[in-house]
């Protein structure tokens, strides 16, 4: 069973999308069967990162909030993700472009470790305030999934993966992604956003039959 992901690393809610999904595999007899793709969608293309600025600032200018209501804002989805056991630490995240960490997920995606690569890339952006457009970070994050330095080096210092990352982004756009997470199964069937973890196994369940019969 074929499931495409469009994520972002900065989005809050694919990190919380990505866990609950996972918690749906667990619960799914056919788990083994299902074979992930994380696709690249960017919230802001045009962001400058900027070590300086925090995420509460960030959101505040990009939403046209006041501070207060963007650390509200912060402070909410901070809890959603410690239902499902995510510790976020935003008044340390580093706002970042993300194209080159899509990038790196496509280069691990090569070597069959892409979502370990998307793991590693939430927890440095969402918990551990990890600079994730800095390509030391994105070395060292590689290396601790299997990668071999000097290729991801020569990878970022080229121009390899960029458009596969706009193909993903463009793709995106013809079949009206507007927002993620965004879940497509099989080429037939999508669920937007961070839904419960029932909504998941329920999809998975359900297509998994619907293949079965088409055996």
């Amino acid at each position: 069973m074929k499931v495409e992901i469009w994520s972002d690393v900065m989005c809050p809610f694919c990190y919380i999308g990505k866990r609950k999904f996972e918690m749906a595999l667990n619960q799914f007899e056919g788990k083994d069967k299902v074979e992930i793709t994380w696709k690249s969608f960017q919230l802001a293309p045009s962001i400058v990162t900027d070590a300086s600025k925090s995420v509460n600032q960030f959101l505040a200018e990009r939403k046209g909030w006041s501070l207060e209501h963007a650390a509200q804002m912060n402070d909410h989805v901070t809890k959603i993700a410690k239902e499902v056991g995510l510790e976020y630490n935003l008044d340390k995240s580093v706002v970042a472009n993300s194209f080159d960490a899509h990038r790196f997920s496509n280069l691990a995606k090569k070597h069959n470790c892409q979502n370990e690569a998307e793991e590693q890339l939430f927890k440095a952006y969402f918990t551990d305030g990890k600079n994730t457009a800095d390509f030391d970070t994105l070395i060292q994050l590689g290396v601790e999934i299997g990668l071999d330095a000097v290729e991801i080096k020569q990878m970022l210092e080229s121009d390899d993966y960029s458009e596969a990352v706009r193909m993903d982004i463009y793709e995106a756009q013809q079949i009206g992604v507007s927002g993620v997470p965004f879940f497509l199964f099989i080429d037939k069937y999508t669920i937007s956003g961070a839904q419960d973890t029932s909504v998941f196994l329920q999809a998975l369940t359900t297509i998994n039959a619907e293949l079965d019969e088409a055996k």
